[in-house]
């Protein structure tokens, strides 16, 4: 009896420490949205290309993992389980870039070469603010620049536009809630860029609508 009773607080303890070193499930979330037509899309005289430079974000955030502020608290919390499909800032490159591009329906040549007789808009960005706060809201600030090259060979007029833009974003308790927050702001911003490309583009002088 005392061999079996051993034996089973051998086998309880293996089962505990067994249970002890299961590795947590890792959850990934992407900014991709499914692809969409354009929404106001640019004829095919005036097609253009869109080159969507490297995203400046804080250096707390070039991290795969999410990044959420503490409620009443000067604290982060950096969430090793929930994690984005690639590092944060290119994360919101890639998303912008599609976004851009499906709005307009141009050519995203940001990782590729261009196409003759189209005009290139270069476009680099600034995540400059950004609070995740679940329960609440997620809220940021962008700081944008659209240059059309001066090698463009298309329709449009020469020039830079400097703009930014703060957006809100009511937000759930869980992390798909701010995945989907944070998607939301992009998509913001991304309708905000449209907007000047499509200004230049028609040759107006451009205007930021923030």
């Amino acid at each position: 009896m005392k061999l079996t009773k051993q034996t089973l607080l051998v086998a309880l303890l293996a089962l505990m420490l067994g249970a002890c070193g299961t590795p947590a499930t890792t959850r990934f979330y992407t900014l991709a949205n499914p692809v969409k037509a354009p929404v106001i899309a640019l004829s095919t005289a005036n097609s253009i290309a869109i080159e969507v430079l490297p995203i400046n974000v804080p250096e707390r955030l070039k991290r795969p993992q999410l990044v959420v502020s503490m409620q009443g608290s000067t604290q982060l919390k950096i969430l090793e389980q929930d994690r984005w499909s690639s590092s944060f800032n290119d994360e919101l490159r890639d998303a912008m870039a599609s976004g851009i591009a499906s709005q307009l329906g141009a050519t995203d040549v940001s990782r590729g070469g261009r196409v003759a007789n189209q005009s290139v808009y270069r476009i680099a960005v600034a995540l400059r603010q950004f609070d995740a706060l679940p329960g609440d809201k997620v809220q940021a600030n962008f700081g944008w620049t659209v240059t059309r090259l001066a090698n463009s060979t298309g329709p449009g007029i020469e020039g830079s536009l400097a703009c930014q833009a703060s957006t809100s974003q009511a937000v759930g308790n869980s992390m798909d809630d701010i995945a989907k927050g944070v998607r939301a702001a992009v998509e913001e911003i991304v309708q905000a860029i449209s907007a000047n490309i499509r200004s230049l583009s028609n040759g107006e002088v451009g205007a930021c609508l923030n």
